[in-house]
């Protein structure tokens, strides 16, 4: 089933049916907060000459929870896009959901203040490379949101709580200044 509009002018904006990665064989797109979505979006995208990178803004209508991300490929089957298993999480999305998908410009983030859930991600020999290095896989960070940052396989959850200069920033090709609030527990 596929839904969807193309406004005019540069904006694009499509509703897909959700699913997780593992759904498909892209193990690293668990990594991070990019999605995969149709070749059709692609040919869209390029028609409306939409900038480098490409962001984007998630809707779930059904329960108002809002995230950005950005995009790694344009394989999904028509109608469907996939996303890393902990975004469908943060978004209260199921399987098969409807979520809402829209082209967004986002400023040059200079500051995240970010909270681990745990104590035991401060343990990490180095906190702050580990979160560096899969930050890469991110384009960009919502305030609100909690990201997976996985490790010796372990699984940790950090909650942003802050950003600047916006609630939602890109991470791409900039310096930010990165701040921890403690632990939630302890």
């Amino acid at each position: 089933m596929f839904f969807g509009r193309f406004l005019g002018g540069n904006s694009f904006e499509q509703t897909y049916r959700c699913y997780p990665s593992s759904f498909i064989d892209k193990p690293n797109l668990e990594a991070g907060a990019k999605i995969i979505m149709p070749p059709s979006a692609l040919d869209r995208l390029a028609f409306l000459h939409i900038q480098y990178p490409m962001l984007f803004e998630l809707h779930n209508d059904a329960t108002n929870r809002i995230s950005h991300c950005g995009v790694l490929e344009f394989v999904a089957e028509e109608g469907t896009i996939y996303m890393p298993y902990w975004m469908m999480q943060n978004m209260l999305l199921q399987e098969g959901d409807v979520v809402r998908v829209k082209n967004a410009t986002l400023p040059k983030g200079t500051y995240v203040k970010l909270q681990p859930h745990t104590s035991d991600f401060l343990d990490i020999s180095n906190p702050k490379a580990i979160l560096e290095t899969t930050l890469r896989n991110f384009s960009c960070l919502t305030t609100g949101d909690s990201i997976m940052v996985a490790y010796n396989n372990k699984k940790y959850y950090i909650d942003i709580i802050e950003t600047k200069p916006a609630s939602a920033i890109s991470i791409i090709e900039t310096d930010c200044e990165v701040d921890f609030a403690p632990p939630k527990s302890l």
